[in-house]
């Protein structure tokens, strides 16, 4: 039966990371180890205030669990014993990553994708500033195929012009995290789509949902701080073209399976994504990634410096994980 070990670590984000919530200089991670004799497996979790979530919950949270993972907990009955949430995520990768090094076969493989992950390409994430710096970025960038926009709610259509500027090729996924009314939105959406914008993220606050009831949108709505886990997606169907399945949200990568095979079921694209962590977090991901419509795991790169060995990323593309880091 499996040791467990908990750990907290920080690792600095490079320049700072802002969003519509405000500014982070450091992702904070929650680690865990389970450890039978000589073989481990981790999983890494990123707690979120949005959510209600501390570090030092997320630990207690864990332990609270420890004898029942001591005793042989599955991924299947940790549903049964934690939320949806970063807690249980971190739990069921390291799940995941013990079988996988158990038994010498790669995570994809033991959950029956259909393929297994090949290079990718993912989203690069250009967080809120002036529209100057914002195109400045962008034109650094611009070799990237897939750039994604945070913005808040002054300034949108600004800043996501002066990226456009400064990447006029790059596809773009626009994130508003929450921070429209509905009549921004309205008033938005011609703009959004004479600037070529591929995807927008949450634009309402997930509580305002019902308001999308009718809406005629030239651009692909996509749920994220609205969709969890594979039972909101019922209710989301209707309102939006896709969800972002992050597995912080879902619980692990057990939920994100199901709720992926639930969204492809009623005709809704899948968005993958992540918060901003290291390789170790991206990795059981990249599991459903390769079937993605969009991959946006890019929190690495937003990073000082990433794990050793951590996953490949070159110009947007993106490598699968080594097995010395996970599954």
């Amino acid at each position: 039966m499996p040791e467990v070990r908990v750990d907290i670590e920080r690792w600095p984000i490079a320049g700072g990371f802002t969003i519509s919530r405000g500014t982070r200089t450091e992702a904070v991670v929650v680690v865990v180890t389970l450890t039978e004799g000589s073989v481990w497996g981790r999983g890494e979790s990123v707690p979120y205030a949005r959510y209600g979530e501390t570090p030092d919950g997320v630990v207690e949270s864990i332990r609270g669990i420890q004898d029942a993972l001591t005793g042989g907990l599955t991924r299947q009955h940790l549903r049964d014993r934690l939320p949806a949430g970063a807690a249980r995520n971190a739990v069921d990768a390291a799940l995941w990553d013990l079988e996988s090094k158990r038994t010498g076969r790669r995570a994809w493989d033991l959950a029956g994708v259909a393929a297994p992950p090949e290079r990718m390409v993912t989203a690069e994430t250009l967080s809120i500033a002036a529209p100057e710096a914002m195109r400045d970025k962008a034109a650094a960038l611009a070799d990237r195929p897939l750039l994604k926009i945070k913005v808040g709610a002054e300034g949108a259509l600004e800043r996501i012009a002066a990226v456009r500027d400064g990447a006029p090729a790059a596809d773009l996924i626009v994130d508003a995290n929450e921070a429209w009314s509905l009549d921004q939105l309205r008033a938005a959406l011609p703009a959004l789509a004479r600037l070529r914008v591929g995807l927008l993220e949450q634009p309402l606050p997930a509580d305002q949902d019902a308001a999308l009831v009718g809406l005629e949108a030239p651009v692909p709505l996509c749920a994220d701080e609205s969709a969890h886990v594979t039972t909101d997606i019922e209710r989301l169907a209707p309102l939006y073209d896709a969800v972002n399945v992050k597995l912080d949200k879902t619980g692990g990568l057990t939920e994100a399976l199901e709720m992926t095979a639930a969204a492809r079921a009623t005709g809704l694209g899948v968005m993958v994504g992540c918060m901003v962590g290291t390789s170790l977090a991206m990795a059981p991901a990249t599991v459903i990634a390769s079937g993605a419509d969009f991959v946006d795991l890019d929190g690495p790169v937003l990073l000082g410096k990433d794990r050793v060995p951590g996953i490949a990323y070159d110009r947007g593309w993106m490598s699968p994980p080594p097995g010395a880091l996970w599954g």
